[in-house]
């Protein structure tokens, strides 16, 4: 299996595709509630929600790691606590996917939120005029109807999360083999003389990943809203 990589690149590789799976998945179910609740529900402070949501696309990511490592360190109350049950993020590739996870939740949720903002409200208040209750009306209307834009914020949010680098660093470090992920490694040889092939190598498989989770998304969008229309 990727033969002509280095054990080191491997490694990075294959971490990256580990840490970018969990955000994605962990962080799925968080996404499609909180697309929903900011595209349908009136609460107060729901234009703050909306800010805090999309704060990790402008804040500089530096910044957000610093941010989770003040917050679920080993010294940090929080990251105290968790670190007594057993849950350690802070230099773990866990802290890597909790980092990803987070920059990556903006971009889940917009496409989400586009998603639902499509659907005719009425279809589903006529769901619940017939007594369905208000989770059966989501999971047999809404969903079906809004899983183009589900898949999409899923696979745009592992593609950031492979590319997730300054939080990232930041939190957890660039520890081979625990915590280095594609754009760690990449930062890494190419601060080493002779490393610039493996760079290069590195840099292939992250454009190769991106684009193809582009197209994915793109395709899977088209044939679900078909699927749907028909």
């Amino acid at each position: 299996m990727m033969e002509w990589l280095s054990p080191e690149e491997q490694q990075a590789v294959l971490l990256s595709l580990r840490v970018a799976f969990w955000a994605t998945i962990v962080s799925l179910p968080f996404g499609v509630f909180t697309a929903y609740a900011l595209a349908r529900w009136r609460f107060p402070g729901k234009q703050i929600v909306n800010g805090l949501v999309h704060l990790p696309l402008i804040l500089p990511p530096v910044v957000t790691g610093y941010l989770l490592l003040i917050t679920f360190g080993r010294r940090a109350p929080i990251g105290a606590a968790l670190h007594e049950i057993g849950i350690t993020f802070a230099f773990r590739w866990t802290g890597a996917a909790l980092a990803a996870a987070i920059v990556a939740f903006p971009l889940m949720v917009r496409a989400m939120r586009l998603s639902i903002e499509a659907v005719d409200p009425k279809l589903e208040q006529a769901a619940g005029a017939l007594g369905a209750s208000r989770i059966w009306v989501f999971l047999t209307v809404t969903l079906p109807l809004i899983l183009p834009g589900v898949l999409t914020g899923a696979i745009l949010a592992f593609a950031k999360a492979m590319g997730e680098f300054g939080a990232t660093i930041t939190f957890v470090s660039n520890i081979p083999g625990q915590t280095q992920t594609l754009p760690s490694a990449i930062y890494a040889f190419l601060q080493v003389p002779g490393g610039e092939s493996s760079a290069l190598r590195l840099v292939g498989i992250s454009v190769a990943i991106a684009m193809l989770a582009l197209l994915a998304s793109e395709l899977l969008a088209r044939r679900l809203a078909r699927r749907i229309s028909g």
